[in-house]
């Protein structure tokens, strides 16, 4: 979440009221993957509620908040997804992300992550987290799959 569907910045007003700011073009390739068949999970180190809505404006169910040993979190995620490692993919950004970087069919990071979880990505995007990056995430992973015409035909009609 922060740092890879944000630009890492978390904003408290006086009130200790949070805001995050999220690249519409993410949310709509969340939409897409959906509409893919693809399954997205959300796991992060810290809790905030406007995480939680904006997972339920994307329809994304499994989020997994506080989490800080992310590893166990996605083990048992893929268990619950009747998944195995080289089925997922996880885009991070930091150094919680490297032990499922280490494990995923396709690890990526965002273009400003860290450099020690560069070192464990296939994949580094051109983009920053929070402007982008995860819209071409989801990009190269629909046209991977073959899928990209039919999701450009259905605008195209």
């Amino acid at each position: 979440m922060d740092g890879v569907l944000t630009d890492g910045k978390i904003i408290l007003d006086s009130t200790g009221t949070e805001t995050k700011a999220f690249n519409i073009h993410d949310g709509h390739g969340i939409r897409l993957l959906h509409d893919a068949g693809v399954k997205v999970a959300i796991i992060t180190g810290r809790q905030s509620k406007v995480v939680e809505i904006r997972a339920g404006e994307l329809g994304i169910t499994d989020i997994y908040q506080n989490a800080r040993d992310k590893k166990a979190v996605y083990k048992e995620l893929l268990q619950k997804c009747n998944l195995k490692d080289e089925d997922a993919a996880f885009v991070g950004d930091d150094l919680i992300d490297i032990p499922i970087l280490k494990s995923v069919g396709l690890a990526v990071v965002v273009s400003n992550a860290v450099d020690e979880a560069e070192k464990y990505a296939h994949m580094i995007t051109k983009k920053a987290g929070g402007e982008g990056a995860v819209r071409e995430v989801i990009d190269f992973i629909i046209k991977a799959q073959g899928k990209w015409v039919k999701v450009i035909e259905r605008y195209c009609k």
